[in-house]
């Protein structure tokens, strides 16, 4: 009789993955990201164990997106004193923090539970092309 094969968290190897986000559609990528961050792309893939591997995305300024949403869709933050709320829309957080787009949209996408804040720790993203896991990179292939 055949077994379903359950992972242990001391049988997990994590990769590095490099994404470009050029000229890609913001949604498409963060999709590709978090399914990597959570480990559905392994075949070991277990619910209840963090078994995703570690993402760096370059390129974060240059992520495209459709339609009207640059000047439409809006980031929202409150700093909890009344009349504490801030916003911003997509074209002014990408010329000050464009690293948040792409992680506000992989946080969405992630399920919202307890392994949530691990997996976002294991997300790198850049603004340039220039980033400092050359090393761990070149390791995993």
């Amino acid at each position: 009789m055949q077994k379903t094969y359950t992972q242990k968290a001391s049988e997990v190897k994590r990769t590095w993955h490099l994404v470009d986000a050029k000229d890609k559609v913001l949604g498409r990528v963060a999709t590709d990201i978090a399914t990597k961050l959570i480990g559905k792309n392994k075949k070991e893939y277990t619910p209840h164990i963090d078994s995703g591997d570690f993402v760096v995305v370059i390129n974060a300024k240059e992520v495209a997106v459709t339609g009207t949403k640059e000047q439409d869709k809006m980031y929202y933050r409150h700093s909890n004193f009344p009349g504490g709320l801030k916003s911003q829309n997509l074209a002014k957080a990408r010329l000050l923090n464009p690293e948040v787009i792409i992680e506000n949209a992989v946080r969405n996408m992630l399920p919202k539970n307890k392994l949530q804040d691990q997996r976002m720790t294991r997300l790198k993203v850049y603004a340039g092309s220039e980033h400092k896991h050359e090393s761990q990179l070149g390791a995993s292939k």
